[in-house]
């Protein structure tokens, strides 16, 4: 991949990085959104760094006019990071991130959590590096660049021209996500600023604007986005950022199941409005982009997938050993469908969809937001059709989810909401996804499968509730 090193300002690009070097080896494999645990950073190259805001002065704040006088720079970043190897992977030029890096003589107290490390040499020596989401003034210049479509160095700042952006609305750092940063902005619009990326047509962007397109009302329409040209502007674009409305007093199905467990209370009417909700997404989708036939031949590539990532959780995971030949049989079943000369339609979905991912406004709308797809694969395979029933099958590992992770299992509450789930998407889309459960069961021990090497990495005391799902789609008798 080519790359490009451009900068806006005076300081020199490889100056300003060497200057950093250090201090983000020590911060990055920290980050909640750094991809490379469990190994070290050793380099980086750069894609593009370029300068916003040279070091100057700021206006004191508000109310403040005796303030002492601070200086801020601020610095965007997307660079790739260099680590060891992962053993028996083959050979990659490291993951790409952005990062948007502030600089002031001291950090204020307020942005302590924010801290990088304090520069020792090069053109930031004696200042101190910093997240600069974390801090409003930096957070609101973006926000003003989206209004006003800036040109910077490499960066393009897009809007639709039909959205207002009005000015002066305070900004917000959300802290809950994982893989990503989010900045509300005056409980108006959220900017979802991504932080591993690739270059290429990113989904996050593409199909929220398709949608809007086909005027669907259940996936907020993006506002704004944030571009990085390629060298020398050919090539593929990076999609680095997402502006959209932000759905006030909207909730995430997650927290949702988890209060209504908590009190004891069902989820099957939420569950089924959930099931109509996606629905909807997949007709639009299915309207407003190309669809495909998929038979044996194209059937191949998916089941063939399915087999080497059980492999590979297996070769990881000593528990899931005893029922591979239970897992493998639900891919099997699906091949021998094909074989038999069935098809499916194929069209582009969610890629990631769980009760996290779905918001439900106090009037009772539920929207579907973040259609990245699951990080972890290559964008190519992102944007690829897929049977609507993969998100189906995640939506139903989330109830499943949902219902371990309170106290003593509900089986039985997850069971009702996977039904209801199931029948709302039926009463939109006009078929049940129950009516084919070969293709749904090997979707779901997919993506159980999926869960059981993840928590063995990450989160070992979760570990029980993907191997409870694992015996059940491993049981010969299981449809």
């Amino acid at each position: 991949m080519a790359e490009t090193v451009s900068t806006s300002g005076p300081t020199s690009p490889a100056q300003l990085l060497a200057s950093l070097d250090p201090l983000l080896r020590e911060w990055l494999p920290g980050q909640r959104w750094f991809a490379g645990k469990g190994r070290p950073v050793t380099g980086f190259s750069p894609v593009a760094v370029t300068e916003l805001l040279p070091l100057a002065q700021l206006p004191a704040p508000p109310g403040q006019g005796d303030a002492p006088a601070a200086r801020l720079g601020l610095y965007h970043l997307l660079l790739h990071v260099h680590q060891p190897p992962v053993p028996g992977a083959a050979p990659h030029p490291g993951d790409c991130y952005q990062l948007l890096v502030g600089a002031r003589e001291a950090l204020p107290p307020r942005l302590a959590p924010a801290l990088i490390g304090h520069v020792e040499h090069g053109p930031l020596t004696g200042h101190t590096v910093y997240d600069a989401l974390y801090d409003p003034r930096p957070a609101e210049l973006l926000l003003k660049a989206l209004r006003t479509r800036a040109r910077v160095g490499g960066l393009r700042f897009e809007r639709d021209p039909d959205q207002e952006i009005r000015d002066g609305l305070a900004a917000r750092l959300l802290t809950v996500e994982q893989s990503n940063s989010s900045v509300v902005y005056g409980d108006t619009f959220i900017l979802k600023l991504l932080r591993r990326v690739v270059p290429g047509v990113n989904p996050d962007l593409e199909i929220p604007l398709a949608l809007a397109g086909e005027g669907c009302a259940r996936v907020p329409a993006p506002t704004a986005w944030l571009r990085a040209k390629a060298a020398g502007g050919a090539g593929e674009s990076y999609v680095l950022a997402v502006l959209q409305p932000f759905l006030r007093g909207a909730a995430d199905g997650w927290e949702l199941a988890l209060r209504a467990l908590a009190k004891g209370e069902g989820f099957g009417a939420q569950a089924r409005e959930l099931g109509r909700a996606t629905a909807d997404v997949h007709l639009a989708l299915a309207h407003a982009l190309p669809t495909a036939t998929l038979g044996h031949s194209g059937l191949e590539p998916l089941v063939g997938g399915m087999v080497r990532r059980l492999a590979a959780a297996v070769h990881a995971v000593p528990a899931l050993r005893p029922h591979e030949p239970g897992l493998r049989s639900a891919y099997t079943a699906l091949a021998d469908l094909a074989a038999e000369g069935r098809t499916w339609t194929a069209q582009r979905v969610h890629g990631d969809l769980h009760l996290g991912q779905c918001l439900r406004a106090p009037d009772g709308q539920w929207s579907l937001i973040d259609f990245e797809g699951e990080p972890a694969r290559p964008l190519a395979e992102r944007r690829m059709p897929q049977p609507a029933l993969q998100d189906v099958a995640g939506m139903l590992r989330s109830f499943d989810y949902a219902a371990h992770s309170a106290g003593p299992p509900h089986p039985g509450w997850a069971a009702t909401c996977r039904a209801a789930y199931c029948t709302g998407y039926a009463e939109v889309a006009g078929r049940d996804p129950r009516a084919d459960p070969v293709l749904l069961r090997a979707f779901e021990t997919d993506k159980a499968v999926y869960e059981v090497l993840y928590e063995a990495r990450h989160r070992p005391d979760w570990l029980p509730v993907p191997l409870s799902a694992v015996h059940r789609l491993a049981s010969p008798d299981q449809p």
